[in-house]
């Protein structure tokens, strides 16, 4: 054994293997999903329907005007903290919280969309997985106000991701964009179809098309 040290030590090579590098932990899902089998029995139940027109569709609060989905990151369950806030503490490693507040103003994310690490809360996002402008096209335009702010915020469709690919989204369902980490698709069309199913929205056939193959992924 003395041998190989000064072997080791003169070579300047290492004889023992290292730790492996701690990977992102990007197969997280919030709390609620619906498992694989799950999400596949409620996909096949959801109603099959051309997505409605986005006729009096307004996502910003500017001005004080009432959007349709209401204040953002309203608090709804009444805990003083906002939605962004929960999520953000939720889903960051190494949280530090804004003295005396429950507003995040630091840490590291596990972004699942890229399979990358992102530093700092300016860079991060929170992503409605079934975006809002998808909901209203699929039923919640007929829903009571109080209904449209609560699925917007509902912690089960709220995913805290790199700002960067939030914004390559927008807008687009599954047959449109999928997060660029090919590893994510299973988990994030649990997360969609979960969703989906909780408020008994319809989906387009392309639609379904492409959650039926996030969820092969699965096993």
């Amino acid at each position: 054994m003395r041998w190989l040290l000064l072997i080791v030590l003169l070579t300047g090579c290492s004889a023992l293997p290292l730790p492996p590098a701690s990977a992102p932990q990007v197969d997280r899902v919030p709390a609620g999903t619906l498992d694989a089998v799950t999400a596949r029995t409620s996909l096949a139940a959801l109603p099959v329907a051309t997505p409605g027109r986005l006729d009096g569709y307004v996502r910003d609060c500017d001005g004080g005007k009432a959007c349709v989905f209401g204040q953002p990151w309203f608090d709804t369950d009444g805990d003083g903290c906002d939605q962004r806030s929960q999520v953000l503490a939720r889903d960051l490693t190494g949280v530090e919280r804004k003295p005396g507040r429950c507003g995040v103003q630091s840490g590291t994310l596990d972004d699942p969309y890229t399979g990358t690490q992102v530093t700092g809360t300016s860079k991060i996002q929170i992503d409605h997985v079934v975006p809002l402008a998808e909901m209203w096209r699929s039923g919640a335009a007929r829903w009571a106000p109080e209904q449209r702010l609560a699925a917007a915020n509902d912690l089960r469709n709220l995913v805290a991701v790199s700002g960067k690919v939030n914004q390559s989204k927008g807008d687009k369902t599954p047959d449109e964009w999928m997060p660029p980490n090919a590893g994510y698709a299973c988990s994030y069309g649990r997360i969609y179809v979960t969703v989906k199913a909780a408020y008994g929205l319809s989906v387009a056939p392309a639609e379904r098309s492409a959650l039926e193959q996030a969820l092969t992924t699965c096993g």
